[in-house]
């Protein structure tokens, strides 16, 4: 397909897309994470969910903080400029039209959704910090590929000319990933970016070797990605409160070099020795849980996941991620976590198997499938597991096995993890590194996909179903109505409904 096909579908898409959800006026805000396009709305009430999940290329919709299209990995990062643009040049025709009631009228919905995000302060904190790291994900991907690929010439002996250069190319971003988290966190709570990038930069400057904190020399990089946090967040109050006492004339010379240097010294000599003991702790806590109580942490890590993919919680796992990733050069707890898919997958297969005559559905699992054995989700949880109910049960029941077979074997001595971030599924094979070797690492996280797929596909099928249920979802079309009680028992066969599961999501 040309360049210019590629751009004309995914402007087609974002054309389909913005009258669904009420045209350019609707739109307050426009973002988009690794699968979802995230709106901000002024009127809820204009957006059209059912035909807006038809759209082709939508693979689900989600309300949440934000109104949230699942596109998927790729598409979303393509379709968002488009349309982002489209929201513009719809604002620009009708500026001329805009009238006193229309702008009450939009003040009045702001104020309402400002309310509404402020009512959760506990969940908005969470999707800040996840906002600083999601940005990174890329690049993190990127280097961990090439990092599995560094290390794997290595082992084989092949190429050790271009070896060292891999190397570089790998480890040159984790290098300096602290610079990028305190850019981004001083972007995300209001400060000047670079400035709360300075305040990070120090952490890994290697004169501070040199300086003495509570008795012990410093370490470049100690603290890490928590360091930078912490000393970016510093770094946004220390500034905020410049710029309102520092009088106009001396803004410019007097607040940076007041926010860099307070800030600095504060991370010196307190913040790098704290969130390098935190840091530590955090890495030593996950590989005591997993090599004392593998199995049973992996249970419980593998059968919650979906709930918080669900939810949106995840990505605040990112920073936990991240640090076990700077300390031993992986994650141990991303293989894990990945079975919740893989659980999701094998209860969508045993839906597909129990509902032979239900096209609708089935449709549906053989569009999403592809995705979930990639590791995405979404479009399974919210197109068919989530809206029929049990399911998703069960298909955290599989989840759970999964996790529980990976984590036995952390308790059994054989820990391995992934060097990036994002991926899962049949996508995190690139990215898995550990001191078993490859052979047994591989194979490991293979047979605990395989768990999953199974457990989640035998609980589905046995349990996933009431036998009310089972018997209305297949129904052809031309079979007789429903039965008030098969109707109240049962979600739609045409568009999976979300009010059977309403109450324990929210």
């Amino acid at each position: 397909m040309s360049d210019h096909t590629s751009s004309d579908k995914n402007r087609a898409t974002a054309a389909a897309i913005l009258p669904l959800v009420g045209g350019p006026d609707n739109i307050g805000s426009i973002a988009h994470c690794m699968t979802r396009l995230r709106i901000g709305l002024h009127d809820r009430s204009l957006v059209r969910d059912e035909a807006l999940k038809a759209v082709p290329g939508v693979l689900g919709v989600v309300e949440d903080d934000t109104y949230q299209i699942v596109l998927g990995p790729g598409a979303v990062a393509r379709v968002t400029p488009e349309f982002e643009a489209l929201v513009e040049e719809g604002r620009a025709a009708a500026r001329t039209a805009v009238t006193a009631d229309g702008l009450a009228a939009r003040g009045a919905a702001l104020k309402e959704a400002q309310k509404t995000r402020n009512s959760t302060p506990f969940k908005l904190f969470l999707r800040r910090i996840a906002n600083i790291f999601v940005p990174l994900i890329p690049a993190l991907i990127g280097c961990g590929v090439i990092a599995g690929l560094n290390g794997l010439l290595t082992n084989l002996g092949w190429l050790p000319a271009v070896v060292p250069a891999l190397a570089a190319i790998a480890s040159g971003f984790m290098s300096l990933i602290a610079v990028f988290v305190g850019y981004n966190t001083a972007k995300e709570f209001g400060g000047t970016p670079v400035l709360g990038g300075a305040v990070a930069a120090i952490i890994v400057f290697p004169g501070v070797s040199r300086i003495d904190a509570f008795g012990e020399h410093l370490s470049p990089g100690q603290g890490g990605v928590l360091g930078a946090l912490a000393a970016a967040l510093l770094a946004v109050q220390v500034e905020r409160w410049c710029r309102k006492w520092v009088p106009g004339t001396l803004d410019v010379l007097v607040t940076p070099t007041l926010t860099v240097l307070v800030a600095g010294l504060v991370t010196l000599f307190g913040l790098m020795f704290l969130a390098g003991e935190v840091s530590t702790a955090i890495g030593s806590f996950a590989n005591a849980l997993l090599a004392t109580g593998g199995a049973v942490a992996g249970l419980i890590l593998g059968g919650l996941f979906l709930p918080l993919v669900m939810l949106g919680l995840h990505q605040a796992l990112i920073p936990i991620h991240t640090t076990l990733i700077e300390q031993s050069g992986y994650t141990v707890l991303l293989p894990i976590l990945a079975m919740a898919g893989a659980g999701q997958v094998g209860a969508a297969l045993a839906v597909y198997c129990r509902l032979p005559r239900n096209g609708s559905i089935r449709t549906t699992i053989k569009s999403a499938l592809p995705a979930g054995f990639l590791g995405v989700g979404e479009p399974l949880i919210y197109g068919v597991s989530l809206p029929l109910g049990r399911p998703f049960i069960t298909a955290c029941v599989g989840g759970a096995a999964g996790g529980a077979f990976v984590g036995l074997f952390n308790q059994l001595g054989v820990a391995f993890g992934s060097t990036a971030i994002g991926p899962s599924g049949w996508a995190l094979f690139p990215l898995l590194d550990g001191k078993a070797g490859m052979g047994l690492t591989i194979g490991i996280y293979g047979g605990g996909l395989a768990v999953g797929y199974l457990t989640g596909f035998a609980a589905t099928y046995f349990f996933g179903f009431t036998k009310l249920l089972c018997t209305s979802l297949n129904r052809e079309e031309g079979d007789e109505e429903l039965t008030a009680e098969s109707t109240a028992d049962t979600p739609s066969t045409a568009s999976p409904a979300t009010e059977e599961v309403a109450v324990p999501v929210r």
